[in-house]
């Protein structure tokens, strides 16, 4: 338990944290952790996450269900009894009033709307805008969720999302970051040398992570005759496991090109994007904002390939630190990556470009420096 520090203002985070691993878990950590955050604020920490697993994610059964009961009954006592000065809770906007995801953002926003007074949402996921698609009725459960709350996106790009409920003067900008502790080696400076270009694919094995896209872009480039090799790291997962993955690319007659490798962590996992010469990741999965394998493969000096999903366009300056491309657009992915193949100068260039805004913009510590901010300016606010 966190020590009370009298003159702070107290801010309840109720977030994700691992497992299981995702981008807004390990972000959820990264806050938790952080001594900036809790020497500024009294901090409390709750995390709302009812899946155990990738796999859980969206789903609901009698297991989850009642660790959904545990953590409402826990936010409920810690609003009431501890009664903190701002709530920092990290929702889901994507699903049906039915579906596993929607069915626990309701629990906790419900809970906390009705326990507490400033709250702010950081928005790690999208989906208001396909929610409402194909179910119109989720607008009247929108507006009132955000309504007197602040709003923090990661990026400007994702302010369409939400833009009917939320003003711009209730919304703060905070881009993700993640840890400057690697030390990029020398290899870096001789991989344009390399004759066979290594690219890299690195998330679960989703489908809309872009997979299959990505299969196919790598089978027209094999069928043009370029030469190159594509690693794919990452967990298995209901949509694609190792004998799937293995069948589609037998199917593609790409077993000499496509390897899986599995999980990496920790230094096995620098050890490949150190090994690799082009990150790739062709993602369309609904609810993408900020990938965070953008900012590690930029950390070591990779050129991007990836698409206009979320804030991407954001992370990616385009033609400079990699290329953007029209999500499922198998054409447009086979041809950049085709200029990368074959211009091993170009990767280096965009590498280098994409280290230094890493540096500048997208470490951790820029990230920490920029919610403490944030939350500082929304507690100093008259109740809004």
């Amino acid at each position: 338990m966190n020590k009370i520090n009298k003159g702070k203002n107290k801010v309840l985070f109720i977030m994700h944290m691992p497992p299981p691993v995702h981008g807004a878990a390990m972000m959820g950590q990264y806050i938790h952790d952080s001594k900036l955050i809790n020497e500024s604020f009294e901090c409390r920490y709750i995390n709302p996450s009812a899946s155990a697993s990738v796999d859980e994610v969206g789903k609901m059964g009698i297991k989850k269900m009642l660790r959904t009961i545990k953590v409402v009954w826990k936010i409920f006592k810690t609003c009431i009894v501890w009664r903190p000065d701002l709530v920092y809770l990290t929702p889901t906007n994507y699903g049906r009033w039915y579906s596993g995801s929607l069915y626990l953002n309701i629990a906790y926003v419900i809970t906390v709307k009705l326990t507490t007074g400033k709250i702010v949402y950081h928005m790690h996921n999208k989906g208001v805008e396909s929610s409402l698609n194909v179910q119109p009725s989720l607008r009247g459960y929108y507006k009132w969720m955000y309504k007197n709350v602040k709003v923090i996106l990661l990026a400007k790009a994702l302010y369409h999302e939400v833009k009917d409920f939320v003003s711009e003067k209730d919304l703060y900008i905070c881009p993700n970051g993640i840890p400057s502790n690697i030390s990029v080696s020398s290899s870096q400076k001789c991989k344009h040398q390399k004759k066979v270009p290594c690219l890299l694919f690195l998330s679960n094995l989703i489908e809309s992570k872009g997979v299959l896209v990505l299969l196919d872009a790598l089978k027209k480039l094999k069928d043009c005759g370029e030469n190159f090799v594509c690693n794919f790291v990452g967990g298995e997962s209901v949509d694609i496991d190792t004998a799937r993955f293995e069948n589609e690319v037998a199917q593609r007659n790409l077993s000499d090109k496509v390897f899986y490798l599995g999980r990496k962590y920790n230094q096995d996992k620098e050890v490949v994007y150190e090994e690799s010469d082009i990150f790739v990741f062709p993602t369309f999965y609904p609810g993408e904002c900020f990938p965070l394998v953008l900012l590690e493969a930029m950390q070591h000096r990779l050129p991007c390939v990836s698409t206009t999903e979320g804030g991407i366009s954001e992370i990616i300056d385009e033609g400079k630190t990699g290329f953007v491309v029209e999500r499922e657009n198998v054409d447009a992915l086979a041809d950049k990556l085709r200029v990368l193949i074959h211009n091993p100068e170009l990767r280096l260039k965009m590498g280098n470009a994409g280290f230094e805004k890493f540096q500048k913009n997208l470490t951790l510590s820029c990230f920490e420096i920029n919610l403490t901010k944030i939350l500082s300016e929304i507690c100093q606010q008259e109740k809004y």
